[in-house]
């Protein structure tokens, strides 16, 4: 059950969190990976990891927001790989600023990142899975993503993106939902990673978020990958234009 034999995988952001732990779990039930980040070295790292335990796997530079970067990881993936079945659109940053400071810059610098990178690498992505009439496009959402009661003060930049990648998975899904291809999004709650990282050391804050999760917990990137891992599979042919909150029961309290 979730087998991926025989499978082609594209992971942006696949130098840490929930990128690498996400290669690492597509790998570990046969998908061959390619892995997109500009952390060269930190790919290389996964790469050896993903051999050592018998997959296959090749780094490929990439800065999202860079459009020749985004052709050229698609380009190598069949290349080398032969194909591409599996997109998971994870790259992405945050920031916490103020709305009254915040300068156009900061604004896109966030939004071009984390929704319109998505859209960009996941037209290049389904032009190739068109081919084979078969593909699977996972977007990383969140649950400061709007509609679900979740924003956040100081972070309306990266609310905002977030919403935006959920209303693109429902558009996508609807316009691929013929042609073999699901589109599906994961909302991720408060996750232990590098981007929480700061978060973790600021002692309110960080009481704060725990009080507000039932669990009382941040969730681990494996936790994430698990859904990234069924939503990439022949199981989930049936499911497309869904969002999945995996927050340790923070969108039901």
């Amino acid at each position: 059950m979730f087998t991926l034999t025989g499978k082609v995988a594209l992971v942006t952001g696949a130098s840490s969190g929930i990128g690498r732990a996400s290669a690492l779990a597509l790998a570990h039930q046969g998908a061959k990976i390619a892995l997109a980040a500009r952390r060269v070295d930190k790919l290389e790292t996964l790469v050896a990891e993903i051999q050592a335990a018998g997959g296959e796997a090749l780094a490929i530079p990439t800065d999202v927001l860079k459009q020749e970067d985004v052709q050229n990881a698609v380009a190598k993936t069949v290349a080398t790989f032969g194909r591409l079945d599996i997109l998971l659109n994870n790259a992405g940053i945050g920031s916490i600023e103020q709305t009254l400071d915040m300068t156009s810059d900061g604004w896109d610098k966030v939004v071009n990142t984390n929704l319109k990178a998505y859209f960009f690498v996941a037209q290049t992505a389904a032009k190739e899975m068109l081919k084979n009439k078969f593909g699977r496009i996972i977007n990383i959402a969140s649950i400061l993503s709007g509609g679900v009661g979740s924003g956040m003060a100081g972070a309306i930049n990266y609310c905002a993106s977030k919403g935006g990648v959920v209303a693109m998975t429902e558009g996508l899904a609807d316009e691929f939902a013929t042609q073999g291809i699901t589109v599906n999004a994961i909302g991720p709650g408060f996750i232990e990673t590098e981007m929480t990282a700061s978060v973790q050391q600021m002692p309110d804050l960080y009481k704060g978020l725990l009080a507000r999760i039932p669990m009382k917990r941040f969730g681990k990137a494996e936790e994430i990958a698990a859904t990234v891992v069924y939503l990439a599979s022949d199981e989930a042919s049936y499911t497309t234009g869904a969002t999945f909150y995996i927050d340790g029961g923070w969108t039901a309290s």
